[in-house]
């Protein structure tokens, strides 16, 4: 089992097709531990939310995707154990608190976020905490 971080970005683009899409799919292997923190849910509906009022999706196809996207076998973890060492991480790299918390859970965990944002990449890429972030398209 290769586990993984997957942050929200990342896990629209297993459901919705769009740039980096055939790679995000990887992740959906069953071969695959997949981790996230708890606010992936209302950051996952929220983006598919704004493709629905940007006629992208319909609201039909929006609620089969969290659906879907709810039965997925994702392991869950608090945010709140999280936000005082991504609030470190972000302070450190001038990054958001949100992407910092996906961050942080892959450091507990020992294992790499993949990540579709690209500034994130490029900016954590370049800190000690290169060794926990995957571009998505790095995907094995």
């Amino acid at each position: 089992m290769i586990r993984y971080v997957i942050d929200a970005g990342v896990a629209v683009k297993c459901y919705v097709p769009e740039i980096h899409t055939l790679s995000a799919e990887k992740l959906l292997d069953e071969n695959h531990e997949l981790h996230a923190p708890d606010l992936i849910l209302p950051e996952f509906s929220n983006i598919i939310w704004r493709k629905i009022r940007r006629s992208e999706l319909s609201v039909a196809k929006g609620r089969q995707i969290i659906e879907t996207f709810l039965r997925v076998p994702l392991q869950r973890h608090p945010a709140d154990r999280l936000v005082e060492p991504a609030f470190v991480i972000a302070d450190r790299t001038a990054q958001t608190i949100y992407d910092s918390i996906y961050l942080v859970l892959a450091i507990a965990l020992n294992c790499k976020m993949v990540t579709a944002d690209e500034k994130f990449y490029e900016t954590i890429s370049q800190t000690p905490f290169s060794t926990h972030i995957l571009w998505v398209q790095d995907l094995p």
